[in-house]
């Protein structure tokens, strides 16, 4: 059973560090933790309109956090670094943020 592309790509990571990846044709984005790298490279190209060069993952771990009395971990998630060919157009979503 194969996942819809908006299932593997759950939402782009905006901070500055990855703005200035976009110069390099990488950009990333937060994933299913399921997902591997080759459903992670056709959601994007499914979605996006791009060709993939390669894929690279994190598996993030939740922080330790305390908020009063009650102390505990926050959600881990999954990162993905995608790296585009040389001949193929931009991510526009990313272009509108520079």
């Amino acid at each position: 059973m194969s996942k819809a592309a908006q299932d593997i790509i759950l939402k782009p990571i905006i901070t500055e560090e990855s703005m200035m990846g976009t110069a390099m044709r990488k950009y990333s984005f937060v994933v299913a933790k399921t997902a591997n790298k080759i459903e992670i490279a056709k959601a994007v190209e499914e979605l996006f309109g791009v060709k993939v060069a390669k894929v690279n993952t994190i598996n993030r771990l939740g922080k330790y956090r305390r908020y009063g009395r009650f102390d505990g971990y926050t959600s881990s998630s999954k990162k993905a670094v995608v790296t585009l060919t040389e001949n193929s157009k931009s991510i526009d979503f990313f272009d509108g943020l520079l």
